[in-house]
């Protein structure tokens, strides 16, 4: 078959099938992550159906998808917002660093996979899922919760240390030495540092410039700033995706709304491809042997996030059953995940190894995460109406 007729019939079936996933996932009440990386496992290499004539655009829209994604992460925060949170959260934030990153990390270090497989790994069981969380925290129908803004205020730390936390991989991964490292982490900084000024003090001049009343005209304004601005922030060595969320940062307001409005769609298919696209190059024959340690982790940083969730309530003073929601919400692991891994597995410095375990975790712990969400509240309820003792009954005196 031609090439480009090869290409066009493969794209047009794993899109029509992206769209099946996604409806069974609606129906069961999850995320359809875990359908988009298994669905990409059974077409990839070693999987029931190889396709070759997809994989260069895949390759490309996957990192569209990135960067869409990180844009309207962006988006849903101002930049006092961020300021604000990283203000109140900062303990909670560095508490939830440590008790997640050190799993990873540590597990890692144990297979042999050295410092960039250590400092990868710790990253992939760290952060969690924002979009999950929020999408979970909506569908329960607790955004007015007390336990939310807990909850907001570390994904939004996780988000900024990310931006950190990116670039430093990303020099690390290029084999860049000690001095070359600091200097990329020094523009790192100075980047977000300008990035949120602006956003501060002339945030609304940002919103101007790609504002528009004809959708179309604000649709390609957005879109092509965000891939000239990813695009510069990868050149300085900056992760491409940092810069995408630092721009959706620095728009606000009613044009903030309007782009998350136009751009979801968009976002929708070009993250479930970039998923797909993680799920192609990873051999399903590879995950059965760290299918064990994708377990433990998941056993172990489902309790971390917990502790991190039930402290930061605690901290601002909600009771008991939001302490424990507030945990359940931040369990799930999804996109960032996945973008660390990626990242890790494209520079061929890490095994690929590594990729099939990240993948069985996030498949883990993204079903996982709504789950708990779901349930948390229930046990902890029944739980506490419980008697520690059966009552005792009082015998009526004798007429």
């Amino acid at each position: 078959m031609d090439p480009l007729a090869l290409a066009l019939v493969e794209l047009g079936a794993v899109v029509f099938c992206l769209g099946l996933l996604a409806r069974l996932a609606g129906r069961i009440g999850m995320s359809p992550i875990p359908l988009y990386l298994v669905g990409g496992l059974a077409f990839g290499a070693g999987g029931l159906v190889k396709l070759d004539g997809m994989h260069e655009f895949a390759h490309l829209s996957g990192e569209i998808g990135v960067i869409l994604l990180l844009l309207m992460l962006g988006l849903e925060y101002t930049a006092s917002e961020l300021v604000t949170g990283l203000r109140r959260s900062w303990q909670a934030g560095v508490v939830d660093f440590v008790l997640n990153f050190l799993p990873g990390a540590g597990i890692a270090v144990f297979l042999g996979w050295g410092l960039v497989g250590a400092i990868v790994m710790g990253g992939v069981t760290y952060i969690s899922s924002s979009g999950i969380a929020a999408k979970v925290i909506t569908d329960l129908g607790r955004i007015g919760n007390r336990e939310t803004p807990v909850v907001l205020s570390i994904l939004v730390f996780e988000d900024l240390a990310m931006a950190i936390y990116l670039p430093i991989l990303t020099a690390m991964l290029a084999g860049v030495g000690f001095l070359g490292g600091l200097q990329t982490v020094g523009i790192a900084l100075a980047v977000v540092t300008l990035v949120l000024f602006i956003a501060l003090k002339q945030g609304h001049r940002v919103s101007q410039a790609v504002h528009s009343e004809n959708s179309e005209v604000f649709l390609l304004n957005l879109l092509g700033l965000a891939l000239l601005v990813a695009g510069i922030a990868s050149a300085l060595q900056v992760s491409a995706a940092v810069g995408a969320f630092m721009l959706g940062i620095a728009i606000s307001g009613a044009t903030a709304h309007n782009a998350t409005r136009i751009l979801e769609p968009l976002r929708d298919l070009f993250a479930a491809i970039f998923f797909v696209a993680f799920g192609l190059n990873t051999d399903p024959g590879s995950i059965p042997p760290v299918l064990g340690w994708a377990l433990v982790l998941a056993v172990l940083t489902t309790a971390t996030k917990m502790i991190t969730g039930f402290w930061a309530a605690k901290r601002a003073g909600i009771a008991v059953p939001g302490r424990f929601r507030a945990g359940a919400a931040l369990i799930a692991r999804g996109e960032f995940s996945i973008v660390i891994a990626g990242l890790a597995v494209t520079s061929g410095v890490v095994p690929h190894d590594l990729a099939a375990l990240a993948t069985a975790y996030v498949l883990i712990m993204a079903i996982m995460g709504p789950l708990a969400a779901r349930f948390v509240e229930p046990v902890v309820k029944a739980l506490r109406r419980s008697p520690k003792a059966p009552p005792r009954t009082q015998e009526r005196p004798a007429a």
